[in-house]
């Protein structure tokens, strides 16, 4: 899919709305000040000034409103990164995959395989797609409601109920993780079939010779030009990208787990979890927890201890 990006003021994009009328959407993304679609194009506007075009007709539909955007942001310092990356691997075209999740003790853990071509990184750049670590949760919704339509994806949710049963089995989070990354690589992978990425991209939470040994009895999607770097959200913008969808999905999740819990948990791993999780024992029983929480971590008898402290001073 073409995409094309314009600054505007705000007094060219009323304009430009009065043009758009009769195509304009009922929904729009969040920040933004007017969504429409044409025959061929679909046309945003956000409150920051960027108006993003895309569809096959895009670059025509651009043109009447004046010249594509140069990114102003400043060009960040080179991230040093494995020597056995290649070197001009952030301007190739790549599937990078990231997940979210895995330190939480409530909540599920997030897998994201995104496939990033060279022509889109300026777009994703222009989006504010960088590092899910350096955006909050508003912003990290924000772009990832922009870029799910652009890139292709494959998204992996672990519920916790599955996890447990799977780490009380014997199974380290690693491999967990391992057979994720390789399923949601190989989801992308035929997306985009028969185009080839240029490079696989795996943030990197194991050596790779343990990845592979991880997939020993699965069938491996592929093992040609499949690179591991550590802090890979800073190499190419598919593992931010892939970063931020899985931080989406973890977010919404988290939402859905604040309903069913009757309160707002914390995420993380702390004193304050601890507290949530020895209320949900309280108010829903020791059985509702591993549909919640990762029970192996250390938090489950913390909030025990805590649960049981409480329930004693009630009586």
């Amino acid at each position: 899919m073409s995409n094309v990006v314009l600054i505007k003021s705000l007094n060219e994009m009323a304009e430009m709305k009065i043009h758009y009328q009769s195509y304009l959407s009922h929904k729009t993304p969040p920040g933004s000040i007017f969504a429409a679609k044409t025959p061929n194009c679909a046309i945003t506007a956000y409150k920051s000034g960027k108006v993003l075009f895309q569809g096959s007709g895009s670059e025509m539909e651009a043109s009447k409103w004046g010249e594509p955007a140069k990114s102003s942001a400043p060009v960040k310092k080179e991230i040093s990164v494995q020597s056995n990356l290649p070197e001009n691997i952030s301007s190739l075209s790549v599937i990078g995959s990231d997940e979210v999740g895995t330190g939480d003790y409530f909540g599920p853990i997030t897998v994201v395989a995104a496939y990033v071509k060279k022509e889109h990184i300026p777009l994703l750049k222009e989006l504010g797609v960088k590092d899910s670590k350096d955006l909050n949760d508003e912003k990290i919704v924000a772009i990832a409601k922009q870029i799910k339509d652009v890139i292709p994806y494959s998204l992996l949710t672990l519920h916790n109920e599955k996890y447990n049963k799977l780490q009380k089995s014997g199974m380290s989070q690693g491999k967990m993780k391992a057979l994720l990354h390789n399923q949601a690589i190989g989801h992308v992978l035929n997306k985009i079939a028969p185009e080839q990425p240029e490079a696989i991209l795996i943030d990197q939470f194991a050596k790779e010779e343990i990845y592979f040994q991880y997939l020993k009895n699965e069938p491996i999607v592929q093992r040609k030009n499949v690179f591991f770097s550590t802090k890979a959200e800073g190499v190419h913008l598919a593992v931010a990208s892939a970063s931020i969808l899985a931080r989406f999905a973890f977010i919404k999740h988290f939402d859905k787990l604040s309903e069913a819990a009757g309160f707002t948990i914390t995420k993380g791993a702390g004193a304050k979890v601890d507290e949530a999780a020895a209320r949900l024992i309280n108010e829903k029983g020791m059985e509702s927890l591993p549909g919640f929480v990762k029970l192996h971590f250390a938090n489950t008898d913390k909030a025990q201890r805590l649960a049981s402290a409480k329930y004693r001073n009630k009586k």
